[in-house]
């Protein structure tokens, strides 16, 4: 049996790109590992307290019997999403680009994951396991657009669960999805259709090659 962990930010629910894409790596891996147990945590729906971050890192520097119930708690919670990660053989991020940056919804749990000993900087537990980053962004950052430049998101999410944490991370990366809603991206809304089926293909693919790995350590 395997374990996959699964993380969505994005604020919709019903026609969330980050989702649709992030469901087709999903039933990619369970349709070709068979017995999947899967671990999902909603960082939009079910929001971290932001206020656990600064109790538990507080936390960490205070003695284990000096300890207020606040910060017993905040660490249980963040030993509890470590457990998450730590447990897994697979681990799926779907996160939405919101106003040029990261997701409150996604920083805020990485800030209290970090606060376990277990993800702190340097400890790298996940190390060398398989990940996923499905990243989209509602209008076009390429080079030589407008907005170039502009997404300060998808570099420091590369930048945490690759080189802090250490995954062997797959990128798949959406652009325009707001083409289809806005009526000045009207022209684009082709090649928005098409790149969103760029995007499914490579999800295919790249879970694909993730559960050959799996299944040749099972």
């Amino acid at each position: 049996m395997h374990t996959l962990f699964r993380l969505d930010a994005s604020i919709r629910q019903d026609g969330s790109v980050s989702r649709a894409v992030a469901d087709t790596i999903e039933s990619t891996l369970r349709a070709e590992l068979g017995d999947t147990t899967v671990v999902r945590r909603d960082v939009a729906a079910d929001p971290v307290d932001p206020h656990v971050w600064g109790t538990a890192a507080f936390a960490g520097y205070t003695p284990e019997d000096q300890r207020s119930p606040a910060q017993r708690g905040a660490l249980a919670t963040a030993a509890s999403y470590a457990d998450e990660l730590a447990g897994a053989d697979a681990l799926v991020f779907a996160v939405p680009l919101y106003n040029f940056g990261v997701s409150q919804h996604f920083k805020t749990w990485y800030d209290v994951v970090c606060t376990d000993p277990r993800f702190a900087p340097g400890t790298r537990t996940l190390a060398g396991r398989p990940g996923f980053l499905v990243t989209t962004r509602g209008g076009g950052y390429g080079e030589g657009t407008p907005r170039a430049g502009w997404d300060h998101a998808t570099g420091w999410m590369r930048r945490v669960l690759e080189d802090v944490w250490g995954l062997d991370l797959e990128v798949v990366e959406t652009e325009l999805t707001l083409a289809e809603v806005t009526p000045a991206m009207a022209d684009l809304r082709e090649l928005a259709r098409q790149q969103l089926a760029d995007s499914h293909d490579a999800a295919r693919h790249a879970a694909r090659s993730v559960t050959v790995r799996l299944r040749s350590v099972a």
